[in-house]
């Protein structure tokens, strides 16, 4: 199986799946993360760190925020450049960001937070925050309370994001403290074809042999052929959305 750093870096190959298949996030999420940085006649300066291709990007540029976009992966950045056009973009990681020293309002890290070296991240990204800034963490997660959803978790291996936050809150470091938790419920209507480009998104899927990932895809296939998503046929993919805040002092 591959190690950590591998699987963290596979998107890029898996970028055209990542985008057709991987949801967006609520803007109600997005807003409540940025709330305590707003202010009259001021625009929020923010960071989306491992941006991908821009999924939170484009909330957050909604959310009325002024937003540079940085991930490890070049490729993931050409197609967030494709969808989010006028966003500046860095390579860079949240251990090393490529940004000013107190540059920013907030940091926002979404689907990512679970890749990184919490105590090392959370020292730089306390170094671009301006006294008070957030670092917001939010991940989009199946409902496992669904059966058929269940099912499709097995065949594609818990990820680490869901371990990481079965376990409870994400771990954060100095100088973050406290926390505020929100959670929103929701559901995703997909296609077989966006269903399956959610599964190739995933860094197991990416990373595996060729034989593992012909034998999950049939695998996937029967369970879809189970709930109806064939050929055109639209489900209700459920998901919760998990968010968390920390302040710097």
């Amino acid at each position: 199986m591959a190690d950590r750093t591998e699987m963290s870096r596979s998107f890029g190959a898996e970028a055209a799946a990542y985008e057709a298949g991987r949801p967006d996030y609520p803007l109600e999420a997005v807003e409540w993360m940025l709330d305590p940085v707003r202010r009259p006649g001021h625009t929020p300066r923010v960071a989306d760190v491992g941006a991908g291709t821009g999924k939170l990007t484009r909330v957050a540029v909604e959310a009325g925020a002024e937003v540079v976009a940085v991930d490890p992966d070049a490729r993931m950045l050409d197609t967030l450049r494709a969808h989010v056009p006028g966003v500046p973009t860095h390579v860079g990681t949240a251990e090393e960001l490529p940004l000013p020293d107190g540059s920013l309002d907030a940091v926002l890290v979404a689907q990512a937070w679970h890749w990184v070296d919490p105590e090392a991240a959370s020292t730089e990204v306390a170094r671009v925050l301006g006294p008070g800034g957030v670092l917001g963490l939010v991940w989009n997660l199946r409902d496992e309370n669904v059966d058929w959803v269940r099912r499709m978790t097995e065949v594609m291996t818990p990820s680490n994001a869901e371990l990481m936050l079965a376990q409870g809150t994400p771990p954060v470091g100095p100088p973050f403290g406290g926390y505020e938790h929100r959670r929103w419920t929701w559901s995703r209507p997909m296609t077989r074809e966006t269903l399956f480009a959610m599964a190739r998104s995933r860094s197991y899927s990416a990373t595996v042999d060729d034989a593992t990932r012909a034998r999950m895809t049939a695998q996937l296939g029967e369970l879809f052929d189970d709930i109806g998503a064939t050929d055109d046929a639209v489900v209700d993919l459920p998901y919760t959305t998990e968010a968390f805040r920390f302040r710097r002092p």
